[in-house]
């Protein structure tokens, strides 16, 4: 997970001198002003050789092996919220991506859309942010670009992010390749992100803070894979629309139904209130450092098990399973009063700019 921001970070970035302490029109020009913030900012906190060369494209030596390619954006409001920022959110979210196959992520790239009096203290903070998670998930940003749009015609800051990743194995692992009587694990607790961005947007309180779980998953993947032994037939992380609506997908993918059981999915007390407060599903609500893995049954208790080690796995648990497609209705859940509920696709958008 990542490491929060020291005090030296901050003292040593050599911050572009200037008479502004917020982000210009100017920082966009092409001009001196533009040069000073990618050099002493951008380039000094993504320091590698591909990027420092400064060119309009980052050379590469091509890994051996099947290519893992992703691109994001990032819109999320606000740009600050309880265990995290949109800076670690776009690293993590573009390294979980690309890693979800098995992939190793290997480079990214990041473009900034800043608003004209963004301050520049916020951005620093948000590029040291990345530096770190980058740091942490083994990645090089090794390309970039700005811009900078007129005050009122953005919101504070936008990040696009492209990734990179290498397959060193030769197994299938798809939202297509889902098989009946697989097992479906989910990593650990659910709505988290969602409602920790939510409390900051609205002011809200509760009684324990709901932390954002924002985190690359590239080691627990890798863990998986370990144990999994080519068992692993798909992955991916609930983020817009949850778990609800990551089930349905690959349900769909795979043309196979889906059957989950309520008591065995972890909603931590303070978001299971929010959620009631709110009248919001958890199933229905964000995540950022979680994920679902379809797993042949064989091998699905080795997994948990590993799962369980990892400190991004410590409330993982056997949600559900893979049974044959029944009419239109994809997913299905088994209440904790016993009864059985339809888990259907999310129509329109529950929280919205949440990643």
């Amino acid at each position: 997970m990542n490491k929060p921001l020291a005090p030296e970070d901050f003292a040593n970035c050599p911050l572009p001198i200037s008479a502004h302490d917020t982000v210009q029109l100017s920082h966009g020009s092409g001009g001196r002003m533009m040069n000073d913030l990618i050099t002493k900012l951008f380039n000094w906190a993504f320091d590698n050789p591909a990027l420092g060369k400064l060119d309009d494209q980052a050379v590469l030596e091509p890994p051996k092996g099947k290519l893992s390619f992703s691109t994001d954006s990032f819109v999320v409001d606000p740009i600050f919220f309880p265990g995290g920022d949109i800076g670690d959110l776009a690293v993590n979210g573009t390294v979980n991506d690309i890693c979800l196959c098995g992939a190793r992520p290997l480079y990214m790239s990041a473009g900034f859309i800043l608003e004209e009096g963004l301050p520049l203290e916020d951005l620093k903070r948000i590029v040291l942010s990345m530096k770190r998670a980058a740091q942490n998930a083994g990645v090089s940003i090794v390309t970039g670009d700005t811009k900078v749009v007129p005050k009122g015609k953005a919101d504070k800051l936008f990040i696009n992010t492209s990734g990179v990743g290498v397959i060193e194995h030769n197994w299938t692992i798809s939202s297509r390749n889902l098989q009946i009587g697989d097992k479906i694990i989910l990593s650990g607790s659910i709505g988290d992100h969602g409602i920790a961005v939510l409390s900051k947007r609205e002011g809200l309180a509760f009684e324990t803070s709901v932390q954002s779980d924002t985190a690359s998953l590239h080691e627990l993947v890798q863990v998986i894979l370990m144990a999994g032994d080519g068992a692993v037939h798909a992955m991916r992380d609930p983020t817009r629309g949850g778990v609800a609506a990551t089930l349905n997908e690959l349900a769909e993918n795979s043309n196979v139904g889906i059957r989950i059981y309520e008591p065995q999915i972890v909603v931590h007390p303070p978001v299971a209130g929010a959620c009631e407060m709110l009248g919001f599903d958890p199933l229905y609500v964000a995540n950022e450092g979680k994920l679902i893995a379809a797993v042949a049954p064989h091998r699905a208790e080795p997994v948990l098990a590993v799962m369980r080690v990892h400190p991004l796995g410590k409330e993982a648990s056997i949600i559900g399973e893979v049974v044959a497609a029944e009419s239109f209705v994809r997913v299905t859940m088994q209440t904790r009063i016993g009864g059985w509920r339809v888990v259907d696709m999310p129509v329109g958008e529950q929280l919205p700019r949440i990643c």
